[in-house]
C-alpha cells in the first residue's frame, strides 16, 4: 500500500506531508500514518519544530473521508473507531515541540480539526476554512466543538458550526482562528521562515512554554501561576539556560543542544 504521509527532517524542523490527492481527505490510513510519524518525532530530540502540510494547491485537507462513513452507520465499534482519531489528534496537540500548520487552500472539517491542534497557523489569502458537517446532518465530531470555542469564544464557534458556512482567511484571522494570512503561494515559506525562527531556540525551554501555556489554560489564574512556577524552576536546572547566560554574558549567538 503507497503511503499518504511522509516527514523529512532539516536543521531541527520534521516538515510532515500528507499527500492523499486530490483533496488530501483525512481518512483511516492518513491518520494511522499521521499517527505514528507524530510518536516518532515526539522521540526525535533533534526535532525542534514541526511544520504540518499537505500536497497540492486545491485543499490543505478537505475533510473526513465520506466514503468511509457509511461502514460507520450501525457499527458496534463505531466509538472506539472515533477514540483512535481522538488519540492521534491529541498526540499532535500534546506534542511537547512547536507546530505550526500550512494552510493552503480547503480547510474543512476534520482538516480544519487537525489544524486546531497545531500551535500556529498559517493561510493563505484563496483559502477558505469551515466546518461544513451541518449539512450531512452531522457535527464536528474530531473536538471541533471543544477546541474551537476556546479558541475563538463560543458564540462565534457555534455559529460556524450550526451554519455550515465557510469563512475567509481574512475573516480567520479577525476571529483568531490563524496566526497569519500571507499571499497564494507564499505560506510554506513563511512558515519554515517561522519555523527556522523558533527552532533556534531551546527545545527545553519551548516545550515548558507549552506546557504552561495548554495547562493552564484549564486551571484558575492561581493555580496556572504555580504551575508556570515550577516548570521556571525546571528549566533552570538544564544545560541550556546555563549556555543561554554565558552566550548573553559573552555576547554572542547561544547554541543550545537541548538538554
Amino acid at each position: 500500500m503507497e503511503k499518504l504521509v511522509s516527514y523529512k527532517k532539516d536543521e531541527g524542523i520534521a516538515v510532515i506531508k500528507i499527500d492523499n490527492p486530490p483533496l488530501n481527505v483525512l481518512g483511516k490510513q492518513v491518520q494511522e500514518e499521521l499517527k505514528d510519524i507524530i510518536l516518532e518525532i515526539k522521540e526525535d530530540n533533534d526535532v525542534v519544530c514541526v511544520l504540518l502540510t499537505t500536497a497540492g494547491d486545491r485543499a490543505f485537507i478537505a475533510g473526513a473521508d465520506i466514503k468511509e462513513f457509511p461502514s460507520m452507520m450501525g457499527n458496534p465499534t463505531m466509538l472506539e473507531d472515533v477514540m483512535v482519531m481522538h488519540r492521534m489528534f491529541n498526540d499532535l496537540d500534546n506534542l511537547p515541540k512547536p507546530t505550526i500548520a500550512v494552510l493552503d487552500g480547503l480547510t474543512f472539517g476534520g482538516g480544519c480539526e487537525l489544524a486546531l491542534t497545531c500551535d500556529i497557523r498559517i493561510v493563505e489569502e484563496q483559502a477558505m476554512i469551515g466546518f461544513p458537517e451541518i449539512k450531512l446532518g452531522l457535527f464536528p465530531g474530531g473536538a471541533g466543538t471543544q477546541r474551537l470555542p476556546r479558541l475563538i469564544g463560543e458564540a462565534k464557534a457555534k455559529e460556524l458550526m450550526f451554519t455550515g458556512e465557510p469563512i475567509t482567511a481574512k475573516e480567520a484571522k479577525n476571529i483568531g482562528l490563524v496566526n497569519h494570512v500571507v499571499a497564494t503561494g507564499e505560506a510554506y515559506e513563511t512558515a519554515i521562515k517561522l519555523a527556522r525562527q523558533i527552532a533556534s531556540k531551546s527545545l527545553q525551554a519551548l516545550s515548558r512554554i507549552k506546557q504552561a501555556v495548554d495547562e493552564g489554560l484549564e486551571l484558575s489564574l492561581v493555580e496556572g501561576i504555580e504551575k508556570e512556577a515550577s516548570l521556571f524552576e525546571e528549566v533552570f536546572k538544564t544545560d541550556d539556560v546555563k549556555e543561554g547566560v554565558q552566550a548573553f554574558i559573552e555576547k554572542r549567538e547561544p547554541r543550545f543542544i537541548h538538554q
